[in-house]
């Protein structure tokens, strides 16, 4: 089944695609709620976790205290690398089985908010990237979590930029518009991915 690796910056409108996609039929896979399952108290990844970091991320029910570990590598380049070493590929892994049981489909989307930064997922069979002008990405950001300038700063920093984002596109959803504007252009996304990749026998 051909696999579409979705992307886009913070606050772009990553979900909404995701979830027309599903509406539309579509089976999703979303890294991000991986992200969560690979560090689940009791899981190697959550022991990897706290022995490169110490006792002092996790919470006192043992499971993991994403505040104090952000706290460790929000603004320490070594330590989000070392991170990133160590759920990265646990995070490629499972979603690889996840896609592997899904039903069959004309395709699948995997969502992978850090595509372009990470490296993983490099055999997808297209990308797509959910598109937004950075002014308007800090605008949602901060409505949407309440984080002040600095902050919103520090988050773009540490992602791609956009023109290097755009670069690995093969398709590009603009959503600088309402949500129906949105659905609309999912919905004509929809259409071209499934003339796209043909009938599959």
């Amino acid at each position: 089944m051909p696999m579409v690796a979705l992307t886009g910056g913070i606050a772009s409108g990553k979900t909404a695609v995701s979830d027309r996609l599903a509406a539309l039929g579509i089976p999703v896979v979303d890294t991000d709620l991986i992200a969560r399952d690979v560090v689940a108290p009791g899981t190697p990844g959550l022991a990897a976790v706290e022995t490169a970091f110490g006792p002092a991320v996790l919470r006192p029910d043992g499971a993991l205290d994403r505040k104090a570990l952000g706290s460790k590598v929000f603004q320490n380049a070594a330590a989000r690398e070392r991170l990133e070493g160590i759920l990265h590929p646990l995070i490629e892994a499972e979603a690889r089985v996840r896609v592997r049981r899904l039903p069959a489909a004309p395709y699948c989307v995997l969502v992978v908010p850090l595509l372009v930064e990470s490296g993983l997922f490099a055999d997808a069979d297209l990308v797509v990237v959910v598109d937004v002008p950075e002014t308007l990405q800090r605008q949602r950001l901060a409505a949407r979590d309440g984080v002040d300038d600095l902050t919103v700063d520090r988050i773009l920093a540490a992602q791609a930029k956009r023109e290097v984002r755009l670069a690995r596109a093969d398709r590009v959803i603009e959503n600088t518009g309402s949500p129906a504007d949105l659905k609309d252009r999912v919905d004509r996304l929809h259409a071209d991915l499934l003339e796209h990749f043909g009938p599959r026998p």
